[in-house]
């Protein structure tokens, strides 16, 4: 495995302009044809409650917190595009209206569900949304946007989304506008995948609902992959309670304790681009230390009462990179089994928010 190297090249107050500071990205949305401006085009940060909408001109400007985000650009009957964005930058985007090819036609005919709603939508509630004591709190308001295709030859299933998904996380305190990609369950292994872009709105509520959103969202932190990350980040992981072991070279059923998390075989440390990289080349264990397992995880994966820790299993197909909010990329690359399998959008944190 190649070695992971870089080079600590910045200057010290550079580094902390750029760590507490802000950065702007400002631009306009175009039609790409006839160059006319777009509005109301949505623009927001994928996963956070950063959003905006472009004028009558087609121009956005919008403020970030130092880190990296993934920018969406959405407009009704065009092709969505992301573009990642961690500095200032002016940015002219030109959206592709999306084409209604023949293709969709024969898929919507051979392989949709006519009842699919009443068929799989449980299903598609408890491995999307989840079925955390967080999820059991949330609510779809609109369903009927659903849209199910089941492929018998490979035996999975697949939804869609006609419009966004608008989700009421009752737990957290968020409301979740969900542009859902896809959706698509492989039966024959058990295993989910879904892609699409998230702009969580904060829920209005009295002082006493605000607390026990506060709660909820720190207990929810604790533990999570984007505790996870920032901990990688700041260089705290003993510290905060994570514990990495990774798969024996020889014994494909025993871990050992990685001893240093920060060796260049696995850790690239911060550069120039603010940013750190990870790479483990087989799978790892990642254990927090400081919470004990939800009895509703250990129902569900027939675990005896007295597991003490939570634990995840993650194969990295290539490096991964990390900013100072936890975001990280590319996150295609990063799979999980184990405990954060079992969270799902109902348990997500939005890239912006800090516990108090």
């Amino acid at each position: 495995m190649q070695k992971i190297r870089f080079v600590l090249v910045f200057l010290l107050c550079g580094f902390s302009f750029i760590v507490n500071g802000q950065f702007v990205i400002s631009g306009s949305v175009l039609d790409s044809s006839t160059r006319e401006p777009l509005t109301p085009a949505s623009v927001f940060c994928q996963n956070t409650t950063l959003g905006t909408v472009t004028n009558k001109q087609g121009e956005f400007s919008i403020a970030l917190k130092s880190g990296g985000y993934d920018l969406i650009f959405s407009y009704t009957g065009y092709q969505t595009q992301t573009i990642r964005v961690k500095e200032n930058s002016k940015l002219e985007v030109l959206m592709v209206k999306e084409d209604k090819s023949l293709g969709e036609v024969v898929l919507k005919n051979t392989f949709e569900v006519t009842d699919g709603l009443e068929k799989y939508g449980d299903f598609f509630m408890k491995n999307f949304i989840g079925a955390t004591p967080n999820a059991a709190q949330c609510v779809l308001t609109n369903p009927e946007v659903l849209k199910f295709y089941f492929y018998k030859r490979s035996n999975r299933l697949k939804v869609m989304a006609s419009d966004a998904l608008q989700i009421s996380n009752k737990a957290l305190g968020y409301n979740l506008r969900y542009q859902l990609d896809s959706f698509v369950f492989y039966y024959n292994t058990n295993i989910n995948s879904y892609r699409g872009y998230c702009l969580y709105t904060e829920m209005e509520g009295d002082d006493s609902l605000k607390r026990v959103w506060t709660k909820n969202r720190v207990k929810t932190y604790e533990g999570s992959k984007l505790h996870f990350m920032r901990s990688y980040y700041d260089s705290t992981l003993l510290e905060d309670g994570w514990i990495v072991d990774m798969l024996d070279e020889n014994n494909d059923k025993k871990f050992n304790k990685v001893k240093d998390v920060y060796d260049t075989l696995y850790y690239g440390t911060l550069d120039s681009t603010m940013q750190i990289e990870i790479y483990f080349p087989r799978k790892v264990s990642i254990t927090y230390t400081k919470k004990r397992p939800e009895p509703e995880y250990l129902k569900k994966m027939s675990l005896p009462k007295t597991v003490p820790y939570i634990i995840s299993y993650i194969d990295i197909k290539e490096s991964i990179a990390i900013t100072q909010n936890g975001y990280y990329y590319d996150q295609k690359d990063w799979i999980n089994q184990g405990y954060w399998s079992w969270k799902n959008v109902a348990d997500l944190l939005p890239y912006d928010y800090v516990p108090d």
